[in-house]
């Protein structure tokens, strides 16, 4: 049997569509929200209403009318910590995302749309593994203070999406695998996979783990306290030191990756220095993965849009291809993976999760 899904990711300032059979894409499109757009709307789940006629428009023009759909998937947003996996968007889910009881964030829009777009016909609305997956073991969680206890936030739906791809190429069930999977993007995670579930993760919001194009990861507590009481910064202004200022932004003033491979190959050496910095780091975090998984690694996988660097992907491989194979699958094809959790619930290889 055959269904048709659209699957919706959100960003900040742009809405990536398609529309897929199956796991089939027939069509896809991005749209990009200038400033002007989304000026009249105070918060960001503001804009649902406005993004979710953005899509239908296209799809009507593309020869598709809701009735068309069997489902509607939707990117994930900030809500409570849940294990992976497609869930139906219920109305306490709606409230949460609406309200950003837990934050908020451009993929809190995802589970809005879908349920607004899928509501109309009586077809259902999922969300994919969002970034607030937790499936971390509970030693993992201790940090060594009571009031700073690790949590998970990361690369959800490519971590897990890459991992099942790996595992189909390895020929094994991803619930029978041990991997160590490594999103190298704006912000960058690295997961032990055990056995199907990720039971421990850097927190690649804001909170640790290598630093990345735009975020500072971990970074020496003692010093940022005092960074803190030093009146050279305020709150906010400290934050976005961590967050979108970080990192590459930080030491080499551009968040483009390219930018910095291209200086790479030309011999400049600051960039080259901190350029293998920044994979020293992450390679430092898949060391730590490995012991976490006792040794015991099936496969390391390297995803995300640096992947597609030869240069950090060769320097990665150098530094752990002696744990395990190194595994390489560029990019994020996160419509593909809302499109595929979607399937599988509609042709029954599993069911949907509650929220």
């Amino acid at each position: 049997m055959t269904y048709k899904i659209l699957a919706i990711n959100p960003g900040s300032t742009s809405t990536k569509i398609a529309v897929f059979e199956n796991d089939r894409e027939l069509v896809s499109e991005t749209f990009r929200h200038s400033a002007g757009e989304l000026a009249p709307y105070a918060r960001i789940t503001d804009q649902y209403e406005f993004r979710r006629e953005c899509i239908e428009n296209w799809l009507q023009e593309h020869g598709y009318t809701i009735s068309d759909l069997d489902a509607v998937v939707g990117r994930g947003g900030l809500l409570r910590p849940i294990p992976g996996g497609t869930y139906e968007v219920t109305d306490e889910m709606m409230a949460e995302l609406k309200e950003n009881k837990r934050g908020e964030h451009a993929s809190n829009l995802g589970g809005l749309i879908a349920w607004a777009i899928g509501k109309q016909v009586g077809i259902p609305a999922y969300i994919v593994d969002p970034v607030v997956v937790d499936e971390m073991q509970p030693v993992a969680r201790v940090s060594g203070s009571p009031d700073l206890e690790r949590i998970s936030i990361f690369h959800a739906l490519n971590q897990k999406a890459v991992a099942r791809k790996a595992a189909a190429d390895l020929g094994k069930p991803y619930r029978e695998l041990n991997l160590i999977v490594v999103h190298l993007g704006g912000g960058i995670s690295v997961g032990s996979h055990s056995r199907g579930k990720v039971i421990d993760v850097n927190n690649a919001l804001n909170g640790d783990g290598p630093f990345s194009p735009e975020r500072a990861g971990g970074v020496p507590a003692g010093q940022l306290i005092s960074l803190c009481y030093s009146g050279k910064y305020t709150e906010e202004e400290l934050k976005k030191r961590l967050v979108g200022q970080g990192g590459m932004v930080a030491y080499l003033h551009t968040n483009n990756m390219l930018d910095v491979e291209k200086w790479y190959e030309k011999g400049d050496k600051e960039a080259r220095f901190y350029h293998d910095a920044m994979c020293y780091q992450v390679c430092k975090e898949i060391g730590q993965c490995a012991v976490v998984l006792k040794g015991d690694v099936d496969a390391i996988i390297v995803t995300g849009g640096i992947a597609y660097n030869p240069y950090m992907v060769a320097d990665i491989k150098a530094y752990v291809d002696w744990i395990a194979p190194v595994m390489v699958y560029p990019g994020e094809e996160e419509l593909s993976a809302l499109a595929a959790g979607a399937y599988r619930v509609l042709s029954g290889e599993e069911a949907a999760n509650s929220y």
